[in-house]
């Protein structure tokens, strides 16, 4: 028996608040957690359509049943199967997304890319791939990938600002988790500023849209 793998062409799905043009004065890219649907999630973002703001929520490539055989349709970025295949699809996919979004903005908008859970190792395997010109990462309610050398990516990294928000009932991300996060953090050299709400495994619209507002 051997294994091998062929690329073939995929039909992505994706969701936006507000329409590309001249007007548009700041992009944001979100990628969902586990077990999510985008059609659902950008509703967490409704109050950024202001007119001068993009959203831009992509759905992960691996569609499920949440119920098993039945039920609730939503999607996955990646598993350990075949780990490297699926990152390099994904963040194929999310480059081809989002310059064709910034193909129709100003070259001045700001791009912030946010991750919730699952998403925030998705936005950071992407962004030291693809380096997109985003001005803020944001990892909202999840990890930072531990297994990536970051010292080649560091001139990237850099020039960008990395923000961490944390709520302080998710039962996720326990004070032994972020004590752990901090030092991996400290030990990679990044610099991440964090940001704690009162909340749980969720992303609070108001926190956002203050912090997005006046970042």
């Amino acid at each position: 028996m051997q294994k091998h793998s062929l690329p073939v062409q995929r039909t992505a799905h994706y969701y936006t608040l507000g329409e590309p043009g001249p007007h548009i004065q700041r992009i944001l890219l979100a990628c969902h957690g586990y077990g999510q649907a985008a059609e659902r999630f950008i509703h967490k973002f409704s109050g950024l359509d202001d007119g001068a703001t993009l959203v831009i929520v992509p759905e992960g490539l691996s569609r499920f049943y949440w119920g098993g055989l039945d039920g609730e349709v939503v999607a996955s970025w990646m598993t350990r199967g075949d780990r490297l295949d699926e990152i390099a699809d994904y963040s194929s996919y999310l480059s081809t997304l989002l310059d064709g979004y910034l193909a129709k903005c100003p070259e001045d908008a700001r791009l912030v890319l946010l991750g919730f859970s699952q998403g925030c190792a998705t936005i950071m395997r992407w962004a030291v791939r693809a380096y997109p010109r985003a001005s803020n990462l944001v990892f909202w309610a999840g990890s930072i990938p531990e297994d990536i050398d970051y010292q080649p990516h560091m001139g990237y990294l850099s020039g960008r600002e990395l923000h961490t928000f944390v709520g302080d009932k998710d039962p996720f991300l326990t004070p032994d988790r972020l004590e752990w996060h901090r030092n991996m953090l400290a030990d990679k050299g990044l610099r991440v500023t964090e940001h704690t709400f009162a909340g749980k495994h969720t992303i609070v619209r108001r926190v956002l849209e203050e912090w997005f507002i006046k970042s």
